[in-house]
C-alpha cells in the first residue's frame, strides 16, 4: 500500500521543534581545539561549498595544505565534525570500526529513494546479510567469465566510433562509454538488453543518462537545508520524502519505479525457472537467486531487496567504469608518449595471441599489460569517481592519526576524540594525493609511480592497489573486480584501434563534484557531463 504524501513543510515544522535540542547538544560536543576552515553559513556549515568547488578536491587539497591531513569542518546548524585523509584514521573508520560509522542519513536517504533497499544503503546486520548472499556472484572466478562480454561491447563501440569520426573526429567519449557500460551491466547483471549503443528507445536508458545531473548536481541551499533535517526522523517517516514535489525527488522516484517494473518481470521469470535451467546462466541475478535459495529462510533477501541490488549495481557499475575510462583517455591525450607505450604493449601481446586459434585476449593477456594497468591505477588514484563519503559517528570514539596535526593551542594532536552523531567526512581524493603515501609528485598523473611504490611501508587500506577509489573495509565496493576487468578489457580494445588527442582549441575540463566526480566543459555546461576528445585511427 502506497504511503500518502506528507507536505515537506510539515516535516520542516516538526524539525524546527527538534532543532533547539540539537543546537543545545552540539554546544556540548565542540571540536574547537581542532583547526579548520571558517564556515560560510551557520545553517549549512561547509556543506554547500563542498558541492560548489571549482574543481573536485580543490578544497580538500587546500585544507590539507593549511591544516594537515585532518581538520574540523562545520555541518548543518553549526555542528562540528571532522574531515580526514589520514591513512590511520581511515583505516580505523573503514576497517576496524566500519559499522560504528554508518552513512549519514541525508546521503543514505537519497540512495534509498533512488535505488531502493540495496547493499549501498543497508547498514549493520542488514548489510552483512546482503553481502553474504551476494558474495558468490562477485567471486574472481565468476567475474572472469564476463571478459568476453566486455570485449564484444568494446568491438561494437569501435564500430560506432569509426562511423562517427568519418563525419566529425571530435567525440564526447564519456557519453558513448556510459552507453557501452549500461549495455554491459544490463547483460551481466540480469540478462537485459538496454540497447544503448544501438540507439534503442529504451526509457530506462534515457533516465540513467541524466539522473546524476538532475538529482545530485548543484543542489540549492534550500534543498540542502531540507536534507539536513532528515537525520531527526525514523526511516519509515523518511520514506514519505519521495513525494517531495522538487524535480530531484520526482526523478529519483520515477527511476526507482521504472526499474522495479522491468526488474520484477525478470526476477519472476528467473525465480520460476527450474534449478537445472538456472545453473547454466551466469548473470548476477541468476547466481544471486540461486545463492538466496540456499540460505536459511531468516537470512534470505526479499524480492524487493534483490531488485534493489540490481539497481544499485547498474548505477554504480555504469558510472565508475565509464568515467574512469574517460579520465584515462583524457590523461593519455595529454601524455601521448605514454599512450604510444601502451599501444605498443597491447600490439605486442596481440601478436602473441594471433598465433593461437582464438586471438581474443585472455584474462592472463590483459594482466600482462603492465603499462595499461599502471595507467588504470593512476587514473583511479588521480580522478577517483567516488571522491569522499559522508559518515556519522555511531558512538563516542577516539580516531588515531598517523599524521599528527597542530591544534588551535599549538599542541600536536595524535588522536581525535569524536562524539556520537558528529559528521565524519572521509576524503578519498585527499588520501589519493597524500605525498607521504604516493610521493612528492602526487599532484601529477604519472603511471610509472606504481613500479616504484613500496607497498609494505603503507597502511593497508584499499581493495585495489591500496587506493580508496573503491572504498575499503567491510563496506568496500563489492563489484570492484568487475570494474577492473571491464577497464582492462575495454581499454585494450579501443587503445589498440584509436589514437586520442585534445581538440583545438583545448577545452577546460572541470571535475564537477556531484556526489560522484564527473567531467564538465567549462563554458559549455549545457552539454551536461562531457569529455570531448579528438579520435583517429591509430597508425
Amino acid at each position: 500500500m502506497a504511503l500518502p504524501p506528507i507536505p515537506p513543510f510539515a516535516l520542516i515544522g516538526i524539525a524546527a521543534v527538534v532543532l533547539v535540542l540539537v543546537v543545545r547538544a552540539s554546544r556540548r560536543k565542540s571540536l574547537s581545539y581542532l583547526r579548520g576552515p571558517k564556515a560560510p553559513s551557520w545553517w549549512l556549515g561547509n556543506e554547500h561549498q563542498l558541492f560548489y568547488q571549482p574543481d573536485t578536491g580543490y578544497l580538500d587539497f587546500q585544507w590539507m595544505r593549511e591544516y594537515g591531513a585532518t581538520w574540523r569542518i562545520r555541518s548543518y546548524f553549526g555542528r562540528d565534525g571532522i574531515m580526514t585523509a589520514d591513512p590511520k584514521a581511515l583505516q580505523h573508520i573503514l576497517h576496524k570500526s566500519g559499522y560504528n560509522y554508518p552513512k549519514r542519513v541525508d546521503m543514505n536517504t537519497m540512495t534509498f529513494l533512488q535505488f531502493g533497499p540495496g547493499i549501498l544503503w543497508s547498514e549493520g546486520s542488514v548489510h552483512q546479510r546482503h553481502r553474504k548472499v551476494m558474495n558468490p556472484a562477485f567471486s574472481a572466478q565468476q567475474l572472469r567469465t564476463f571478459v568476453p562480454l566486455f570485449q564484444r561491447t568494446a568491438v561494437k563501440l569501435i564500430g560506432k566510433w569509426k562511423a562517427q569520426i568519418a563525419k566529425d573526429p571530435v567525440i564526447l567519449v564519456n557519453q558513448w562509454l556510459a552507453r557501452g557500460s549500461l549495455d554491459i551491466i544490463g547483460e551481466a547483471a540480469f540478462d537485459y538488453d538496454f540497447g544503448a549503443l544501438d540507439d534503442a528507445k529504451n526509457p530506462l536508458a534515457n533516465e540513467y543518462a541524466t539522473i546524476v545531473q538532475d538529482v545530485q548536481m548543484n543542489p540549492t541551499k534550500l534543498a540542502m537545508l531540507y536534507r539536513g533535517i532528515f537525520e531527526w526522523f525514523p526511516q519509515k517517516v523518511l520514506e514519505y520524502t519521495k513525494y517531495t514535489p522538487a524535480r530531484a525527488y520526482r526523478r529519483a522516484k520515477n527511476l526507482n519505479e521504472m526499474f522495479e517494473a522491468i526488474g520484477r518481470d525478470l526476477y519472476k521469470s528467473n525465480a520460476d525457472e527450474e534449478k537445472a535451467d538456472r545453473d547454466g546462466k551466469r548473470d548476477v541475478m541468476s547466481i544471486l537467486i540461486k545463492a538466496n535459495d540456499a540460505e536459511d529462510q531468516r537470512f534470505r533477501l526479499t524480492e524487493k531487496e534483490v531488485l534493489a541490488q540490481m539497481h544499485h549495481l547498474t548505477s554504480a557499475a555504469q558510472e565508475t567504469a565509464s568515467s574512469t575510462l574517460s579520465w584515462m583517455l583524457y590523461e593519455l591525450s595529454k601524455h601521448p608518449e605514454y599512450q604510444t607505450r601502451i599501444r605498443e604493449e597491447i600490439r605486442a601481446v596481440r601478436a602473441i595471441a594471433n598465433e593461437r586459434p582464438d586471438p581474443t585476449f585472455t584474462v592472463e593477456d590483459l594482466d600482462s599489460m603492465k603499462y595499461l594497468i599502471a595507467a588504470i591505477k593512476e587514473t583511479l588514484r588521480f580522478h577517483p569517481v567516488v571522491y569522499c563519503l559522508w559518515r556519522v559517528a555511531g558512538k563516542d570514539d577516539v580516531i588515531p592519526l598517523s599524521e599528527p596535526v597542530v591544534g588551535t593551542d599549538g599542541k600536536l594532536l595524535t588522536e581525535i576524540p569524536i562524539y556520537k552523531g558528529q559528521t565524519v567526512i572521509t576524503s578519498f581524493c585527499g588520501y589519493n594525493r597524500l605525498t607521504s603515501v604516493w610521493g612528492d609528485d602526487a599532484d601529477q598523473w604519472i603511471p610509472d609511480r606504481f613500479f616504484r611504490i613500496e607497498s609494505e611501508k603503507q597502511h593497508r587500506l584499499g581493495v585495489y592497489a591500496n587506493l580508496l577509489t573503491f572504498s575499503a573495509g567491510i563496506r568496500a565496493c563489492i563489484g570492484w573486480r568487475f570494474a577492473v576487468y571491464q577497464l582492462q578489457a575495454v581499454a585494450a580494445e579501443i587503445l589498440e584501434t584509436f589514437e586520442f588527442a585534445l581538440p583545438e582549441p583545448k577545452p577546460r575540463i572541470r571535475r564537477t563534484p556531484a556526489v560522484l566526480m564527473v567531467p564538465v566543459v567549462e563554458g559549455q555546461e549545457d552539454l551536461g557531463f562531457a569529455m570531448p576528445l579528438r579520435v583517429s585511427l591509430a597508425k
